[in-house]
């Protein structure tokens, strides 16, 4: 009666079957792994915001390197904006994703050393050699509050480190290259600078990082799992479509479609 499931297309189908049901387990687990680790960072997002800002010379020093853990960690810092040695940062958008620069200014911290502070947005300039308009930092001494960063590079950010490039314009916010620059140590990472705020609404500082959106992996996951439980039903299913027109044919007198893929004979 179910001779059909060893005729080369029913083996076939049933392999395919049997490959497809792990693999989407498998991505079923990719995409909840994705779940936990968002509701992982949503929640480490949430409680640095919410710390206490604490002296950033307690949480980074020249060549350190910046843990998950402190990622937007609330920073303070006082000193003397170093305008001379003002940067600024390409290819990167606004809150409402217009095209501009980030203006990346040194510290000179009021104890000694040297921190960057991503002071916000601009646009950029009319064409990519010229330096943009950039309000001026605050003058004298200054304390700055904002988000702890780690050091970009092009793993860890997708951004291509270009050569080449105008006078005081770089493509990412990294302190040893900025030590290289400016001869002296400067603080592992940068700060995201939160206050104080600009007077004329410029540079447009960086909102908070999203700490609520968890995305669509626990769907896509519910969903990888629902296709595995629809091939064995789309397979039974199947099975007795081909089974019930075998024996619809059978009664009519027709001739039934026959397995003509016969096992090899075994070699004398």
């Amino acid at each position: 009666m179910y001779r059909f499931l060893l005729t080369r297309q029913w083996v076939l189908l049933t392999l395919l079957a049997l490959v497809l049901m792990p693999t989407m387990v498998e991505l079923g687990f990719w995409q909840f792994h994705r779940h936990e680790r968002r509701v992982a960072q949503n929640e480490l997002i949430s409680r640095n915001l919410e710390a206490d800002p604490a002296p950033v010379t307690d949480l980074t020093s020249p060549g350190h390197t910046v843990p998950r853990s402190d990622y937007w960690r609330a920073v303070t810092a006082t000193g003397t904006f170093d305008t001379e040695h003002e940067v600024v940062v390409r290819r990167r958008t606004s809150a409402d994703d217009k095209i501009g620069v980030h203006v990346l200014t040194p510290l000179d911290l009021k104890g000694g050393g040297t921190v960057l502070v991503n002071r916000g947005w601009v646009p950029a300039a009319p064409n990519q050699t010229a330096f943009p308009d950039v309000p001026p930092a605050p003058r004298g001494e200054v304390t700055v509050t904002g988000r702890l960063k780690a050091d970009e590079t092009t793993g860890s950010s997708g951004i291509k480190d270009l050569a080449g490039l105008p006078d005081r314009q770089v493509m990412l916010i990294n302190s040893e290259q900025q030590a290289q620059l400016l001869s002296r140590e400067v603080l592992g990472g940068y700060i995201e600078q939160t206050s104080p705020e600009p007077s004329g609404g410029l540079p447009e500082q960086i909102p908070d990082p999203d700490d609520s959106s968890i995305g669509a992996h626990m769907a896509y996951a519910v969903q990888w799992w629902l296709f595995v439980a629809a091939v064995p039903v789309g397979w039974i299913i199947l099975v007795r479509r081909e089974k019930r027109d075998r024996e619809e044919a059978a009664a009519k007198g027709e001739p039934a479609a026959e397995d003509t893929e016969q096992p090899a004979p075994a070699s004398a």
